[in-house]
């Protein structure tokens, strides 16, 4: 059964203050400027002792080292100047195959530095995994009676997560802004009446602490995705982030305000496609998902959809959420209000409970068959 989340975590008793510096036990990856990253790729019959051997030398010199399962082979990831295993010859060392050094700016979220793909778990919900997700719910939270009854729709039509911003970035000063913290306890009653998990958005870094309090996932919104304090502090809360593409950002910015996320020592990061800024005026954006396989390819954390900022009109939020299930996306994020011509933010985009359901039922089968069939769309390799 849902635990109870009404209240924000630091008054009660049964929780603690979300923590500023990960536990002891999480081993930060954070590496000074200019720091190496290299990964020491080990044979397929490396024994255990090989993997003690090699970590006691990387070790010696002062570099860390952490061991991750590959498809076929285990890799020693280490980081630090690489220039003091120059004198090693860690190459030569039993069992290992060789070594690569990660030229690329994002070292952390590369899948050279981490060749399985990572499955993110959000209070027990796995992203990244078998199963395809759906996050669903208006885009503001407008009232509670409002949030409570988008949630039992979302509920109803399969998703595992329910979507609400509290506190909402607007373009117009003028424009509905967020019941900010009372928002979100309406959105901790929602995951108590119905056990979905909730992912709302943090806009500032004084706001990380209130929304980590009762959010189970923190959105990082397109606006902030290269605002690297806010970054910075959501990497140290050790609580799963969602982090949107910015509005004209490309891939290679994108993930490296992930890395800065993860040189905090916060591995739990999602990616989420929500289209970009082009020529094209009848769409809100250009939703990109050559992005899903693209990323893929780049990085070991999943990737979901964003369909409904995307393109901005509710008619096409079914096929580009097909879309995103077939080009191989772990999830999708959409907008549905209870009723979208009264919503207070991004109405027209918004899908109607009978639109949602429908959508729902096609993504379902959809998803289902590709499982089935065995079909992968992205090269990870």
């Amino acid at each position: 059964p849902p635990r109870n989340r009404l209240s924000p975590v630091h008054p009660t008793a049964n929780h603690k203050t979300p923590r500023k510096n990960p536990p002891r036990n999480v081993h930060r990856w954070k590496h000074s400027k200019g720091a190496d990253i290299m990964v020491i790729i080990m044979n397929s019959d490396a024994t255990g002792q090989n993997i003690a051997d090699v970590i006691s030398v990387i070790e010696s010199q002062g570099l860390s080292a952490k061991v991750m399962e590959g498809a076929q082979q285990k890799i020693v990831g280490v980081i630090g100047d690489k220039t003091r295993l120059a004198a090693c010859a860690i190459d030569a060392l039993p069992g290992v195959e060789r070594s690569v050094a990660i030229s690329k700016s994002y070292k952390l979220v590369s899948r050279e530095f981490h060749p399985q793909s990572s499955v993110i778990d959000v209070a027990g919900i796995p992203v990244g995994g078998e199963e395809f997700v759906v996050m669903a719910g208006p885009c503001a939270v407008e009232s509670r009676e409002q949030l409570l009854e988008a949630a039992e729709i979302a509920k109803r039509g399969g998703a595992q997560f329910l979507r609400g911003g509290a506190y909402k970035p607007r373009t117009s000063p003028y424009s509905f802004q967020g019941l900010e913290e009372e928002g979100l306890k309406y959105l901790a009653e929602a995951r108590e009446k119905t056990g979905l998990r909730v992912v709302s958005e943090v806009t500032e870094v004084e706001a990380v602490p209130t929304v980590a309090a009762y959010a189970d996932l923190l959105q990082i919104g397109a606006r902030n995705m290269q605002n690297f304090r806010l970054l910075k502090e959501v990497g140290r809360t050790q609580k799963p982030v969602l982090l949107k593409r910015g509005l004209a950002a490309t891939l290679d910015e994108w993930l490296n305000a992930a890395e800065y996320i993860l040189n905090e020592g916060n591995p739990n990061v999602i990616f989420c496609e929500r289209g970009i800024r082009s020529y094209e005026t009848y769409t809100r954006n250009t939703l990109d998902l050559s992005a899903v396989a693209a990323v893929k390819h780049l990085s070991h954390l999943p990737i979901i959809v964003d369909p409904s900022h995307g393109t901005g009109k509710w008619r096409l939020v079914k096929p580009m959420s097909l879309a995103a299930v077939a080009a191989g996306a772990d999830g999708i994020i959409l907008e549905m209000h209870p009723n979208p011509a009264k919503a207070l933010s991004d109405g027209p985009q918004s899908l109607t409970p009978v639109n949602y359901e429908d959508l729902m039922k096609d993504v379902r089968k959809l998803a289902r068959f590709m499982k089935i069939e065995g079909i992968i769309s992205t090269d990870l390799s």
